[in-house]
């Protein structure tokens, strides 16, 4: 008895001590997060600053802490996880930006968005893959095979769209900010479906039947996870319509509406579709439908906690990123040639603009033939800034960089661990430098009239950040204001006003079909006392 006790206590102290190194930690490093929000706050008014940057900051002088209070044995408290990351941290994310997006400005740009997104990430791609080959191999690196090269290409080609979302200002540049975002999030996609075609396919024996599969690979991911996001965010719609769960409680269609909306990306992670795609649209689908079906107490909850949720989680990621940049066992390979390492980083970073380069102003040139009002085209300085604000690297990028070049999320060989320290050079340089620099560049090459104001009270307010006014409410997208469009009667006349045209059908398909089945704006369940009934007796006073 004695024996078996005295074998049971050290596992129970090691327990216990464990335990309260986690604890540790997470007091640690929810300080930090407060720390971020407080100093974030006080630089708001910074032209400069954003709270990605001071995350950013903060996190690496929290290593340089670490790393001299321990001795130099450690510089983080938690290692770069990606299913930290691809599960708990980037859904809310992107769930919020489609929620708040402004969907007029999206889908009217969205042949350009997906231009952009999807081949124009194939372009980057294929130029960043083609210049490490060229470059690497006069390289002291190692050995990288023809996959690791293709990998390279696909983990630098992802865009920081967490970053866009601190950076560009919804109403002060909705064109930028819907053109940058919008293809910030078919960009990281393409690249991670990218990223897992060219782990899976057998790349030694390259034909073009492996080409033609992976397109249609591509387009079947791309349709699959768009209505996977698409009828979940449906089915809420209907669930809460017909069951009209604040009758009873409003925290349940607020429960119903986070959970249904996190169901949407795990069923596309189950069925090995792009969950960043369908949580997208799932937020777009009850932004529209499901966010007016539940009562007006819920559409305030509803909009500041997945808000409130996407914030914490873009500073999590910044200041993990930060503190795991100062990982001392990665570093340590590279210690003794830090010159290769640097140049690595500058070519890496060299091929990464002129890969944007590559197909920003190729196909804009396009697009701007294709239109043919003056006020729809991309000016030369517009695309500048779209070129720029899409020169910053992620959380997405190091992601991949640790799936390919880590196991559990350490390495022992030297060219991967040259490759991990690039890639976070990478994204530190890119996010401090390109986003100090966007918003000072966007004033200088688009300079704001003063009398913004009036123009920001009567920009797009079909999203739920305006809860004064509905989505898709009558001062903005009723029929009355947009323009009237004839009937077209051939298809170059359709051609000619492609964007009121589509917009007018869809108003009465949607008028007529989709709002008596799911609600929406107008088909509102009414209950007798219920806060919409309130507000409906205070307009009729």
């Amino acid at each position: 008895m004695a024996i078996g006790l005295s074998s049971v206590i050290p596992k129970l102290q090691m327990l216990f001590t464990s335990d309260h190194a986690s604890v540790v930690s997470m007091n640690l490093f929810v300080a930090l997060l407060c720390a971020c929000i407080v100093i974030g706050h006080l630089l708001e008014e910074n032209r400069w600053m954003n709270e990605s940057i001071t995350a950013l900051v903060i996190g690496v002088c929290t290593g340089v802490v670490i790393l001299l209070t321990s001795g130099g044995k450690s510089s983080h408290i938690f290692v770069f996880s990606e299913d930290l990351f691809f599960i708990y941290l980037l859904p809310p994310i992107i769930f919020n930006a489609g929620f708040q997006v402004k969907k007029k400005q999206f889908f009217r740009n969205f042949v350009t968005i997906v231009l952009f997104g999807a081949v124009g990430t194939l372009i980057s791609c294929g130029i960043i893959s083609l210049g490490v080959i060229q470059f690497f191999k006069k390289l002291d690196i190692g050995s990288l095979d023809i996959g690791d090269y293709l990998a390279i290409g696909a983990i630098f080609a992802a865009t920081d769209s967490v970053c866009t979302l601190q950076v560009l200002n919804q109403d002060e540049t909705p064109l930028l900010y819907s053109l940058v975002f919008g293809e910030g999030v078919v960009n990281d996609a393409t690249s991670v479906v990218l990223f897992n075609a060219i782990q899976s396919f057998d790349l030694t024996h390259i034909d073009p039947r492996i080409a033609l599969h992976f397109i249609g690979n591509f387009l079947y991911l791309f349709l699959t996870s768009t209505m996977l996001g698409v009828m979940t965010g449906l089915l809420s719609a209907y669930i809460i319509k017909k069951l009209y769960f604040g009758r009873h409680s409003t925290d349940r269609e607020v429960a119903l509406m986070m959970l249904m909306a996190y169901l949407s990306y795990m069923m596309a992670e189950l069925f090995y579709l792009s969950g960043i795609l369908t949580v997208f649209f799932c937020g777009i689908v009850m932004s529209h439908y499901t966010w007016h079906n539940v009562t007006e107490s819920s559409r305030v909850t509803t909009k500041h906690a997945f808000a409130t949720f996407s914030f914490v989680a873009e500073i999590f990621i910044f200041l993990y990123v930060g503190m795991d940049a100062l990982d001392i066992e990665k570093w340590r390979f590279v210690s003794d040639s830090p010159g290769t390492s640097v140049a690595v980083s500058s070519i890496l970073m060299a091929l990464i603009m002129a890969g944007r380069a590559a197909f920003i102003f190729p196909l804009s040139l396009l697009i701007n033939l294709a239109k043919k009002s003056p006020n729809e085209k991309i000016s030369y300085r517009q695309q500048v800034v779209v070129w720029w604000a899409g020169l910053m690297r992620g959380a997405v990028s190091i992601a991949l960089a640790y799936n390919q070049f880590t196991r559990s999320g350490h390495t022992q060989l030297r060219p991967n661990a040259i490759m991990i320290t690039s890639t976070i050079t990478v994204v530190l340089f890119s996010t401090v430098v390109f986003g100090l620099l966007t918003k000072p560049l966007i004033r200088f090459l688009l300079p704001q009239p003063k009398n913004t104001t009036s123009m920001l009270l009567s920009s797009d307010p079909s999203t739920p950040k305006s809860i004064t006014v509905p989505l898709l409410g009558e001062g903005q997208d009723s029929e009355f204001d947009l323009p009237e469009v004839v009937r077209p009667s051939s298809i170059r006349a359709l051609l000619s006003t492609p964007t009121h045209t589509v917009h007018r059908y869809w108003r009465k398909f949607d008028d007529a079909f989709m709002r008596p089945v799911f609600g929406g704006r107008g088909f509102v369940p009414f209950v007798p006392g219920s806060p919409t009934e309130r507000s409906f007796q205070q307009q009729e006073q």
